[in-house]
């Protein structure tokens, strides 16, 4: 149901469980192998006592994947557990890869990984969380993009429907198909609700409320714009037409706008992407904008940037439901999409290019920096020699490799990989 957190140490205690280790980093998105350094192997990371390290990996909130006993794990984090909604997931893998155990943050991403692990490896998954053994979903572990605007009434609605106590499913903004899909009876009435809405709510609304990623928030602006400008605007912008910011799920603009500050800033702020549309993608809305500028059109090549982002990022079945608004120097409109929008699949992303130093070729003498990078990248470019020093580093990326006297042709190709969104 929610997606695979990012990141996750594997973490093994010795040779004899090696094998297994790196066929679950390989499955996970941008995982690192520890190892002992008292027994070097292919380690992506290296320890020298195990409890620290776990103890230090999940004080930096890195989820953990550990081949070894429960207990082990439990006693590293024991003295730092705190708030169960902040901390990161951490799960007991069997050493002969038999059982998965979610032990801290099932809905927070142990449960995922252990499905995840069970499915890849046929083992069982240990799941023990009542809402999913019962209800087949669990209200805190909501899709990603969505969002709980009220977390507080999770508890009691949650008490209710395990106790087969009448709960009303309100779907407003979409079908909320992860709450059918499970064993929960909804009533057409009740005292209890839950409300799937991209409306601003009341803040003490006795309903639990869900936000689905349903919006896209269309940004346009003059070069060098301010971020306050935009944020108001956007801000008013919604809070005018009583939509809630919880159910935005991307700000879009055009590609000529990849590189502003305050659109960037915006999507930090709402906790979404900002997601970017060549001209010619957005002239293919210019049918259904209800402004068409001169001014956008000798800037960026389309006719409208704020309603022909929101509506190309809503698609065919989107509807504007907020008309071009403007400030002094920034725009603005909104658009929303009859189901949940997926924002990896909008546009185009702002790209990033880093340069990294690769050490003297032992993964233990790179610079945690230097390979928290390249875990995050989706394609490295460099010298042939020094790309194959790198070797599982580079597993699941896109590798461009060339030969000495090269090296203005490769930046070129960074920079051309970065604006593309790489």
């Amino acid at each position: 149901m929610s997606a695979l957190p990012p990141g996750v140490a594997v973490v093994v205690l010795g040779p004899s469980g090696a094998t297994l280790a790196r066929r679950v980093r390989d499955l996970l998105p941008d995982a690192r192998l520890h190892g002992p350094r008292a027994h070097p192997g292919d380690w992506d990371e290296s320890y020298e006592r195990l409890v620290p390290h776990i103890a230090a990996l999940f004080a930096a909130s890195t989820p953990v994947i550990g081949l070894c006993a429960s207990g082990i794990l439990i006693r590293a984090v024991a003295p730092l557990l705190d708030d169960k909604h902040i901390e990161p997931p951490i799960v007991a893998l069997a050493e002969d890869g038999s059982v998965a155990v979610p032990l801290l943050g099932g809905h927070h991403g142990a449960n995922a990984l252990a499905r995840a692990l069970a499915e890849a490896l046929g083992c069982h998954a240990a799941i023990t969380t009542a809402g999913d053994l019962r209800l087949g979903f669990a209200l805190d572990e909501p899709p990603p993009g969505w969002r709980i605007a009220n977390p507080e009434r999770i508890k009691p609605v949650a008490a209710a429907l395990l106790a087969g106590r009448p709960v009303a499913l309100v779907e407003e903004a979409c079908r909320a198909g992860w709450l059918r899909a499970g064993s929960a009876r909804w009533a057409e009435r009740a005292d209890l609700r839950i409300i799937v809405t991209d409306r601003a709510m009341p803040a003490d609304s006795d309903a639990l409320v869900f936000h689905p990623p349903v919006l896209a928030l269309g940004i346009g602006c003059e070069r060098g714009c301010d971020a306050a400008e935009i944020a108001g605007l956007a801000q008013d912008c919604l809070a005018d037409a009583g939509f809630a910011a919880g159910a935005v799920a991307a700000v879009v603009s055009a590609d000529l706008k990849v590189d502003e500050p305050g659109i960037q800033a915006l999507a930090a702020s709402l906790g979404v992407p900002a997601r970017f549309f060549p001209a010619s993608r957005l002239l293919d809305e210019t049918a259904r904008l209800t402004v068409r500028s001169e001014a956008a059109f000798r800037a960026t090549g389309c006719w409208g940037v704020a309603e022909g982002a929101a509506l190309a990022a809503a698609g065919p079945g989107g509807a504007l439901i907020v008309r071009r608004r403007q400030s002094r120097r920034a725009t603005c409109a909104i658009a929303c999409a009859p189901m949940p929008l997926g924002a990896a699949a909008i546009g185009r992303p702002r790209g990033r290019l880093a340069i990294i130093g690769i050490g003297p070729g032992d993964p233990g003498w790179r610079t945690p920096e230097a390979s928290a990078l390249l875990a995050a990248s989706d394609d490295v470019v460099g010298y042939r020699l020094y790309l194959d020093l790198l070797s599982r580093a580079l597993v699941g990326k896109c590798r461009h490799d060339s030969e000495i006297g090269a090296e203005r042709n490769r930046v070129r190709l960074a920079l051309d990989l970065a604006a593309e969104g790489r």
